[in-house]
């Protein structure tokens, strides 16, 4: 790689010495220090021991939670490489076991809100409950471990009790939200002939309830296997009544009560499975295990997030992203999920501040586009708000710009730790992110997370420092998926990850180690701008105009065409009442040049009425390429794959003209 990571700029946030030393991190490098006889001065030094000592770490990790298995296992790790290796093998757990351990019967376990303004509190004593009790249900329909139960459900209390339950008798768990059409939701599901299914009759959006007792309806006809529907009510709807193999109401269902039983699974039993955005071709069903997800998760929000009881944890997501099952797993450590069904930005922009206000959010996760739409709103959060329980703000979803770390630090607190996050649905956890020992610096993710070993390769796949390359984990980590759903032989796991570099897993990021330690993620690599040979990722030049007065949001491509000339075009989305002249088109090249890159300005900027995104928030940069190339549209995306599909139509259109 040509391109160069900028000096190291200055901190804009120091951890408080007393704080860091109270934290959980802290507290597990001593731990760590004890067992082993060597201290670690920084998080550096602790880093490098996690990834250099696989089986010292993620057993420290394991008795420093006080992690409960079962059963005889003599290896944390075995010696198989990437992809393949195996963890714990012997021991037997379970997930909701440990979900369901922490918490006084009467302190609050849950919270969820919605557009309603409707507001819902579970104790620990009603959660064990009513997860016990819908168990029992699902053990007298006769539903075994390894059978798989699905929720066509919004982000409720419902979704995470049905989750709990299926998990506690180990039956897989699959979810997407209501925003899926039936043929969206049975493209995914279909592939896993599911026994049991939990629907709502629907969902609150931008102030509107929309009911899906239809859909619904034509879900469980393309789902033959399931032989029974349980109907939740979420908007108060009469019942409908799904097919012959029955339907039982959500009340009933939890009539009976029962104790919480655990069965004892092995570590690599599946738990759920997520799926990928299909943006590419049919939903891959990427399966995880108890054992994985749970140490991963101990790890990410224990350690990183210093989440524990007491803890409010608000990340505002749908079931249709890997963020639901992480903020689920904030019951691990005794902290209470704050879960809210809705739109972010209803009745305001400022609806999710506003709930960590209500509900004292300890840590909170929005994406980059809500922190830049707060500051193009004017928002003042930290003046109009009590946010004053707020110490984290986590980010995630696409690289976050310098200048949102500045806006959060002005406008929300200065002793609010930014922590931006880079990783995904492929291990339902993270690759870098925050620590509460390690400084913050604008554009950049504090550091590698501990048991990852993360590196940049470059074009020959060797390690780098201070330059762009792809990012890479060169050694396991047990959140990496177990395998691919209908993916016998592990083709197609291969070819996703460790095609590449053999037993390297490649993600498809560009990502820079800096020599501070930090790590700036760039973009999709797929998505590369590759101009003259000199590369540069997509989010530096969002970066810059995303940031710009009257630009909404933009998506650039670069294009090669069959005459061998390579057209890069940036298609811009503007705020009411603006207009794209030349004076803007003009203000737009000049931010480029002298911001991002004089050699990627682009070669036309054009408004657009609207741009695709997969339902995660994900700009659609390679569909829209291979669109702008020729490539006919049902071969680029799956229209349920994408949160608007006439934005995506739009283009097909534009490729034509």
């Amino acid at each position: 790689m040509s391109r160069t990571a900028p000096s190291a700029p200055e901190p804009i946030w120091l951890p408080d010495p007393a704080e860091a030393a109270d934290s959980r991190l802290a507290r597990f490098t001593d731990f760590v220090a004890a067992r082993t006889g060597t201290a670690h001065a920084d998080y550096r030094s602790l880093h490098a021991w996690s990834v250099e000592d696989l089986p010292g770490f993620w057993s420290a990790v394991g008795d420093f939670f006080a992690l409960r298995t079962t059963g005889a296992w003599d290896r944390v790790v075995d010696d198989t490489p990437m992809p393949g290796t195996r963890w714990f093998s012997g021991a037997r757990l379970n997930y909701a076991e440990h979900a369901l351990r922490s918490g006084e019967p009467d302190d609050v376990a849950l919270i969820s809100a919605d557009e309603s303004g409707a507001t819902a509190y579970l104790t620990w004593g009603e959660l064990r409950s009513r997860v016990g009790a819908l168990a029992g249900w699902l053990r007298r329909q006769g539903v075994t471990a390894g059978d798989r139960v699905v929720g066509y459900l919004p982000n409720s209390a419902h979704t995470v009790l049905a989750f709990l339950a299926c998990a506690s008798i180990g039956a897989i768990w699959s979810a997407c939200g209501q925003d899926y059409g039936a043929e969206g939701a049975a493209g995914r599901f279909g592939q896993l002939e599911p026994v049991v299914l939990f629907a709502a009759d629907g969902y609150r959006w931008n102030g509107k309830e929309h009911d899906r007792r239809a859909e619904t309806a034509a879900l469980r006809e393309a789902l033959p296997s399931v032989r029974v529907t349980v109907e939740v009510p979420v908007l108060g709807l009469s019942p409908a009544g799904y097919g012959d193999a029955g339907t039982v109401d959500w009340a009933d269902a939890l009539a009976e009560p029962a104790d919480c039983v655990f069965e004892q699974l092995p570590f690599d039993a599946p738990l759920w499975v997520l799926f990928s955005s299909g943006t590419t071709g049919t939903p891959k069903g990427i399966v995880h295990g108890h054992g994985g997800v749970l140490f991963d998760h101990h790890k990410l929000l224990g350690l990183h997030l210093d989440l524990g009881p007491g803890d409010r944890f608000l990340w505002y997501t749908t079931p249709n992203w890997m963020m639901w099952n992480m903020i689920v797993s904030g019951l691990l450590m005794g902290a209470a999920p704050v879960l809210y069904d809705g739109s972010p930005a209803h009745p305001g922009p400022g609806r999710l501040w506003e709930l960590a206000a209500a509900h004292r959010v300890t840590v909170l996760g929005v994406s980059p586009g809500y922190l830049q739409g707060s500051a193009k709103a004017g928002l003042e959060p930290g003046r109009d708000l009590d946010l004053s329980a707020l110490r984290v703000l986590g980010c995630t979803g696409a690289p976050l710009p310098a200048s949102s770390y500045h806006w959060v630090r002005d406008h929300v607190g200065p002793r609010v730790q930014v922590a931006s996050t880079s990783g995904g649905t492929d291990i339902v956890s993270g690759f870098a992110g925050g620590a509460p020992t390690v400084p913050v610096w604008p554009g950049e993710m504090s550091a590698p997370l501990l048991g990852v070993a993360l590196e940049a390769f470059d074009r020959d796949g060797r390690p780098v420092t201070g330059e762009v390359g792809e990012l890479v984990v060169t050694r396991p980590m047990p959140s990496m998926p177990l395998r691919f759903w209908n993916d016998p032989d592990g083709t197609r796991y291969r070819e996703a990850y460790f095609g590449a570099y053999p037993g390297v897993w490649r993600h498809g990021d560009w990502m820079t180690r800096t020599a501070h330690g930090s790590v700036i993620v760039s973009g999709r690599s797929d998505a590369t701008l590759n101009r003259h040979g000199v590369r540069l990722g997509s989010a530096d030049v969002y970066a810059v105009v995303d940031e710009l007065p009257g630009i909404r949001e933009s998506l650039v491509i670069g294009a090669e065409l069959p005459d061998g000339d390579y057209w890069m075009p940036l298609f811009v989305v503007l705020e009411p009442g603006r207009a794209l002249d030349d004076g803007l088109r003009d203000t737009i090249r000049a931010a480029i040049r002298t911001h991002a890159s004089p050699r990627h300005v682009p070669d036309t900027v054009i408004e657009v009425p609207a741009l695709p995104h997969t339902r995660t928030g994900k700009k659609l940069e390679v569909p829209v390429k291979r669109l702008l190339q020729g490539a006919a549209i049902d071969k680029v995306a799956g229209r349920e794959a994408v949160d608007d599909f006439s934005a995506l139509e739009y283009f097909t259109r534009f490729a034509r003209a």
